[in-house]
């Protein structure tokens, strides 16, 4: 299964990317045993239309346009779930490799917010709380999720976990 991450926008440098990589790094060898290809980051242009459900209908497509119609699409938009522990997580990632899904994307909506069209074809929505934060930092903490999942499938210890998690 081959994992992308769609994003709207680009990281200048700075902490935030550096950060992202970093973890985007130490995943590529712990996917690569498990079934999953290296950690593709698509950085998507941010549109420049004027009016802020155009530049979401722009920004989605491009996101869409990532997802091949057997891929899973996994988005990150303030309206999705915040209560899912990161092993379940992780098994839900993991069935969707078991059952021959080709690619999960997760996709990181731009300034506005994810169109709504994205939102129904996500196979989930996830939410990092009702916070407001700002893009870098969701796309850190996107590719932290992706390492801490992958160092749970693979035994790890790095997630050290709640006990009360399920």
């Amino acid at each position: 299964m081959r994992l992308l991450v769609a994003a709207v926008g680009r990281l200048k440098a700075g902490p935030e990317r550096d950060l992202a990589a970093r973890y985007r790094d130490r995943a590529i060898p712990i996917a690569r045993g498990l079934g999953f290809s290296a950690c593709d980051v698509v950085e998507i242009a941010e549109s420049r239309a004027r009016r802020a459900p155009d530049r979401c209908a722009e920004e989605g497509t491009a996101i869409l346009a990532q997802c091949p119609a057997a891929g899973v699409l996994l988005a990150y938009d303030e309206r999705g779930r915040s209560d899912l522990p990161s092993p379940t997580l992780a098994g839900r990632i993991a069935d969707w490799r078991d059952g021959q899904r080709p690619v999960l994307v997760i996709a990181i909506g731009g300034a506005d917010g994810l169109d709504p069209e994205v939102r129904r074809r996500a196979d989930l929505t996830l939410s990092f709380g009702a916070a407001t934060l700002p893009h870098g930092l969701v796309r850190v903490l996107v590719l932290e999720q992706v390492y801490r999942t992958l160092t749970i499938l693979s035994g790890h210890p790095y997630h050290r976990g709640n006990p009360d998690e399920a």
